[in-house]
């Protein structure tokens, strides 16, 4: 019996080990027209086993759900000013762990494209020209980006749609989310957050 158990441990642990080391996919497909956004959030471990799916728009189900949540949180009102006092503190620590979370990043895919367009005609054209410029900069920086946009002359618009993947390796975020949470400051922000 003792040794069963002990299989069972051993195989949950290389499990972990593995899903450490190969990490997680988010896969991000959204398409937007007018006020109408359609798409889906899909995170997998293994990069092929679906552990959580978020569909939008939501159903009616979901958004009742939703305003049930919002309405509990407005009756627990948190001390705002409080709470921004404990991150003050805080603030290079959780820069160098975005840069940290930044590194354990590999985009797979980027792929995204976007309709923009103004009531005037010379302001579409100059904004365009400002998007175009930014998109080629990060289409150079990276291989696996491919981000367009066009203008759009027939009135205010802002429209949409891509298609992101990103991998993220666990394995190289923990000693940094270690790093993190040791510090004195940032245990006293999750206190004070938890206790409101």
């Amino acid at each position: 019996m003792l040794n069963i158990l002990l299989m069972i441990i051993l195989i949950i642990i290389i499990f972990i080990i593995i899903l450490l080391f190969i990490g997680l996919k988010l896969v991000f497909i959204y398409e937007k027209t007018g006020p109408e956004l359609k798409g889906c959030l899909k995170i997998l471990i293994l990069k092929k086993i679906k552990v959580y799916s978020l569909d939008f728009p939501k159903t009616e189900e979901s958004e009742k759900d939703t305003e049930s949540e919002e309405e509990s949180e407005d009756d627990e009102k948190r001390d705002v000013k409080k709470i921004l006092k404990l991150a003050k503190p805080c603030l290079d620590d959780f820069k160098e762990f975005l840069r940290s979370f930044v590194r354990c990043i590999k985009v797979k895919k980027m792929d995204n494209h976007l309709i923009f367009g103004l009531d005037s005609y010379a302001d579409t054209a100059k904004y365009i020209g400002y998007i175009w410029s930014l998109l080629i900069i990060v289409n150079e920086a990276h291989k696996n980006a491919r981000l367009t946009a066009e203008p759009s002359f027939n009135g205010s618009i802002f429209d949409g749609k891509g298609d992101n993947e990103l991998d993220i390796n666990i394995l190289k975020l923990i000693p940094a989310a270690i790093r993190l949470i040791l510090k004195k400051e940032v245990r006293t922000l999750i206190k004070g957050v938890r206790n409101g």
